[in-house]
C-alpha cells in the first residue's frame, strides 16, 4: 500500500512556548482552533488543471466555527450562483440552473468537489485532524526565529480519510 507521510510543522503563538513541549495532540488543537476562528470570510480562485484541460472557479466562502460554512459560486458563468451550505455534518447545495436546493447524502462526501482534487468532505470537514488521527512528535525546529513542531498524524482505524500518514 503506498503510503503519503502527512506531517505538519506546526509554529504557534508565544503564549504556547513553555519550559516544556507540548503535546503533539495539544499542537494539533491549538493549531485547529487557530486555523478555524470563530468566524472567517474569503474570497478565492481555484485553478483546476488537468493534461487536456483547465479552468478556473471563484467563490466566496463564509463560515461560523466548524459548525456552519456557506461557499457561494462567483464563476464561471455556467456555475455562478451555485451554493453549498454547511451545517453540522449535512451538506445542501443550491443549484440556479434547476432551481432546487439539493441535501447531498454521505455517499456523494468523498466525491469530487467542481472538478477538483478537493472532495465534498474537505469542505465541511467532517474529517478531523484532532480525532481521526493519532498525534506523534516528531521533532522540533526553529524556523525564522520561531519554535516549530513537526507533527505525524496517523489515520484511527475508523477514520474514513484518504491519507496512510
Amino acid at each position: 500500500m503506498n503510503r503519503t507521510l502527512f506531517c505538519i510543522s506546526v509554529c504557534l503563538l508565544p503564549f504556547l512556548l513553555a519550559a516544556q513541549t507540548p503535546s503533539a495532540t495539544e499542537i494539533i488543537k491549538r493549531s485547529d482552533e487557530k486555523l478555524r476562528g470563530k468566524t472567517s470570510y474569503g474570497e478565492m480562485t481555484m485553478t483546476i488543471v488537468r493534461p487536456t484541460w483547465s479552468r478556473e472557479v471563484g467563490f466566496k466562502s463564509w463560515s461560523k466555527g466548524s459548525e456552519k460554512a456557506l461557499i457561494l459560486i462567483t464563476g464561471p458563468k455556467r456555475d455562478k450562483g451555485s451554493v453549498f451550505l454547511k451545517r453540522d455534518k449535512e451538506m445542501w447545495n443550491w443549484r440556479p440552473t434547476i432551481g432546487r436546493t439539493i441535501k447531498m447524502p454521505p455517499s456523494m462526501m468523498m466525491q469530487s468537489w467542481m472538478g477538483s482534487d478537493f472532495t465534498n468532505d474537505d469542505l465541511v470537514k467532517e474529517s478531523s485532524a484532532i480525532d481521526d488521527y493519532t498525534h506523534k512528535l516528531l521533532g522540533s525546529e526553529k524556523v525564522q526565529g520561531l519554535d516549530c513542531w513537526k507533527v505525524e498524524l496517523t489515520p484511527t482505524r475508523d477514520a474514513a480519510v484518504v491519507w496512510g500518514r
